[in-house]
């Protein structure tokens, strides 16, 4: 018998838990993610001064310089955090241009995952750099009267990460399916390509932003 659950009908269930389309999407984009992590580390180990090893070195140190602007000094941790991010939103938007899938990124339940991953990750950098004392002293900064407002003002941003990546993905992703319905394979591929940079970008916000919020945890009380 179908169920559905977040609006998404169900595969099937393991045990209690339902499966549903998007989360076999999600694991499929997971999963090749890895599967060219390792074949890229293969070919780094066979030839390091190849063109993959100066695309990789590129993009990590672009990463680390980010991270080094907005935290102030090295952070390995939440470069992986944000490299991890950027990699698997692009991934899943990316994958809504393929026949007949659905990018996970189109699913509030997944941006609602991904935002709350963030979320998390602010207080656990936050407590690493400065101690649980020291974190919690900058709510009550530089009035105690502004701690209600920090804290609505961390569960607002969680939000807008949420919707506003569900949001762009989603309408984008309704709009070129429907042209293709109505229209043809061919006509809507400017669109489409426009979808792909849309995507792309929508990722680089996400973990941008990510990085900022984080990294703003661990400056807070240094000054």
């Amino acid at each position: 018998m179908d169920s559905q659950i977040f609006g998404e009908t169900v595969v099937f269930w393991v045990g209690r838990i339902p499966v549903t389309t998007t989360m076999l999407t999600s694991l499929a984009v997971s999963l090749a993610l890895v599967g060219v992590a390792l074949v890229l580390r293969i070919r780094l180990k066979r030839s390091p001064n190849g063109t993959a090893g100066a695309l990789a070195l590129l993009t990590v140190d672009w990463l680390d310089r980010l991270v080094r602007d907005v935290a102030g000094r090295a952070e390995p941790t939440i470069v992986t955090l944000s490299g991890s991010l950027f990699l698997f939103i692009a991934a899943c938007n990316l994958s809504g241009q393929l026949p007949g899938v659905r990018p996970p990124t189109a699913s509030l339940a997944t941006t609602s995952a991904l935002a709350a991953i963030v979320f998390f990750a602010v207080p656990v950098a936050g407590i690493r750099a400065r101690g649980l004392r020291g974190y919690l002293l900058g709510y009550f900064r530089p009035s105690p009267l502004l701690a209600p407002l920090h804290i609505i003002s961390e569960l607002s941003r969680t939000l807008a990460l949420s919707m506003r990546l569900f949001g762009n993905m989603m309408s984008g992703h309704l709009i070129v399916v429907l042209l293709v319905a109505l229209t043809g394979f061919l006509v809507p591929m400017p669109l489409m390509a426009l979808d792909i940079l849309i995507g792309l970008l929508q990722a680089y916000i996400f973990a941008i932003l990510a990085t900022v919020y984080v990294g703003a945890a661990i400056r807070s009380g240094e000054n």
